[in-house]
């Protein structure tokens, strides 16, 4: 499979002229809870030459590949990524830290030290919260439900703990976020549903787990008070990302 995906990104390349900075394993492959049918989702940061930058014309800062029940490609221009970097936009820093790489240019090492520096915690903190209390909410209060709605809530609230409690961006593999902030009693439950998530289809439904509710309950209710109480992140100088910017339009304009 990596040397397909390889494939499909010097197709973008060649067709979209462009050059691919990064691309990386999101979703379930990369946490390491993927079914037996997971798809691929493939995401990658892309740089086009000097010259579309300095267009007036407005254009499209995405391109979605391709979407079927094997793949799911898609990728953002360096410019967008960048803008949302300085709003701490925790999707990058998901797609940063996939242990999964399918590409990586040299360049992408300024472009990781930049976000290093521009992670925000309350930012994180409200992506991930909300994250797990929509889930929640709307999945997990039935008596049957969906077995990746579990892991849709509970990798969130873990991520949330894990920033409150050292102030970093998360690691993306699910074990290891449950090694640092799990509750013990709560390990056979979810070591259960994790050996279930990777034999069953996307698909499979059981019945509610009342242990588990209860406690992601309680933890999302904790997040938000101790989130609500944290100050302001001081924002990023615009200037760094321009210069990175920059330096970025002349290694690949």
């Amino acid at each position: 499979m990596q040397d397909a995906i390889e494939k499909k990104l010097a197709a973008i390349e060649e067709k979209e002229n462009v050059k691919i900075l990064y691309a990386a394993e999101s979703g379930s492959r990369a946490w390491g809870f993927a079914s037996p049918d997971s798809d691929y989702d493939v995401r990658f940061l892309y740089v086009r030459p000097r010259s579309f930058y300095l267009k007036l014309e407005k254009t499209r800062d995405v391109i979605e590949w391709q979407l079927d029940d094997v793949f799911d490609i898609n990728g953002w221009d360096i410019q967008k990524a960048l803008r949302l970097l300085y709003s701490s936009n925790p999707t990058l820093f998901e797609w940063a830290r996939s242990p999964i790489v399918y590409r990586r240019a040299p360049q992408w090492e300024a472009v990781r030290q930049e976000m290093d520096r521009c992670f925000q915690k309350k930012a994180g903190l409200y992506h991930y919260l909300n994250t797990a209390r929509r889930t929640y909410q709307e999945h997990l209060c039935r008596s049957e439900v969906s077995l990746k709605k579990y892991f849709y809530t509970l990798r969130p609230i873990l991520a949330a703990r894990w920033i409150l409690n050292r102030g970093t961006p998360p690691p993306i593999v699910f074990t290891e976020l449950v090694d640092a902030e799990l509750d013990s009693s709560l390990r056979p439950y979810v070591e259960r549903l994790l050996k279930d998530k990777k034999s069953a289809p996307e698909s499979w439904t059981g019945p509610r787990i009342e242990e588990l509710n209860q406690y992601l309950m309680r933890q999302i209710e904790a997040v938000r008070l101790r989130s609500e109480a944290l100050p302001p992140d001081p924002k990023p100088e615009w200037e760094n990302l321009d210069e990175l910017f920059l330096s970025l339009l002349t290694d690949f304009g």
